[in-house]
């Protein structure tokens, strides 16, 4: 089973999230899309699990770091 990694330092907020989730991608997506609804206020849709989905990098290759 592959795992995957949402990092919302890769992405600007006004709240400068520090939030990583690693998982399986459909256990990513769901908390990522549910985090994103409830901290940074976007609207819950099939626009939106697109938009995580795109975000997702595969855990072995993820290097952890701040925003550039």
């Amino acid at each position: 089973m592959n795992r995957v990694v949402a990092d919302c330092r890769r992405f600007p907020s006004d709240s400068n999230c520090s939030l990583t989730i690693i998982g399986t991608e459909d256990e990513v997506l769901r908390a990522a899309a549910e985090h994103a609804v409830s901290v940074h206020g976007h609207d819950a849709g099939d626009q939106l699990d697109d938009a995580v989905r795109g975000m997702l990098e595969p855990e072995e290759s993820y290097q952890p770091g701040e925003r550039a």
